[in-house]
């Protein structure tokens, strides 16, 4: 766990702000994002006045083997369409691929799928620009986007974490689809000492704690030897992106105070922002502290 003092002139990617306008000035935020991906989130919070503390509680590491990921782009070909559920799963699925020594022209006949702009950027960056992005950044906007007529028949697939949810590629199965889930990595749980963060929370220091995943909660709180959220936090605000981890708040024990409609890193910094401005008064804490 570390205090972030990165700058954050490159990451402004929230709202702008300025002097006179910081929402989160005096405010302490735990970001439990993973440690390489965490600089987003932690400088759009300074950018805005708010102190960082970086507890990452997700390590994102390759797959046992690439075996399986290898295969599917060998086999590239064949598949119709292609979903990429994040950027970590884009990162890892470029690289194997630029290792292939296959053309981009295969993607030229494949359609492509991005839950988010983050993932959609990236596939951008490495010229893959034609994305179907769904309106809400998760796997149920995915199958909103699209018809089962669409996909009846069709070979998809998906490159991702190995452990993720299964209501993708279980619907899409029962579309009729042919898919395969290839494991492009793993998520596992950091190495961490807690003391310093539990004795914080104790004290009342901290102002909110951020969860940008399923992931990033259930493993908060093993760090923690598995207590009940509520009781690790003392009260301490929460907040997060998206109704799915607001269920697996509920689950661990405890309630989301804020939960960002929309399902990025600027759209949780801006409910943040208008949270601390109209929901909560300065050097307070949440009911229950």
């Amino acid at each position: 766990m570390k205090a972030s003092s990165k700058n954050a002139a490159a990451n402004a990617t929230a709202e702008p702000s300025s002097g006179a306008h910081r929402p989160l000035a005096g405010r302490r935020i735990v970001v439990t994002r993973a440690r390489a991906q965490a600089g987003g989130l932690a400088g759009q919070i300074e950018e805005l006045g708010g102190e960082v503390i970086e507890f990452p509680t997700i390590e994102i590491q390759p797959p046992e083997s690439f075996a399986s990921l290898d295969a599917a782009i060998a086999r590239i070909a064949v598949y119709d369409w292609l979903i990429f559920t994040s950027v970590n799963g884009v990162e890892q699925f470029l690289a194997r691929f630029n290792l292939s020594g296959k053309s981009l022209a295969e993607f030229q006949s494949k359609r492509v799928a991005a839950i988010g702009p983050p993932t959609a950027e990236r596939l951008k960056g490495a010229g893959i620009g034609s994305c179907l992005v769904p309106e809400q950044y998760q796997a149920e906007g995915v199958l909103d986007a699209l018809k089962p007529e669409e996909l009846r028949g069709r070979r998809v697939l998906i490159p991702r974490a190995a452990k993720a949810r299964e209501v993708l590629p279980e619907t899409l199965r029962q579309w009729g689809a042919f898919v395969d889930v290839i494991e492009a990595y793993r998520t596992v749980i950091p190495t961490a000492d807690v003391s310093r963060l539990r004795s914080l929370l104790q004290e009342r220091k901290v102002d909110m704690v951020t969860f940008t995943s399923s992931s990033t909660v259930a493993n908060f709180v093993r760090l923690f030897g598995g207590e009940k959220l509520s009781d690790i936090l003392h009260g301490t605000a929460i907040g997060c992106i998206g109704p799915i981890t607001e269920a697996t708040v509920r689950e661990f024990g405890a309630n989301a105070d804020l939960v960002s409609a929309e399902f990025t890193i600027p759209g949780l910094v801006r409910a943040m922002a208008d949270f601390f401005q109209h929901g909560a008064v300065a050097g307070a804490r949440p009911a229950g502290a």
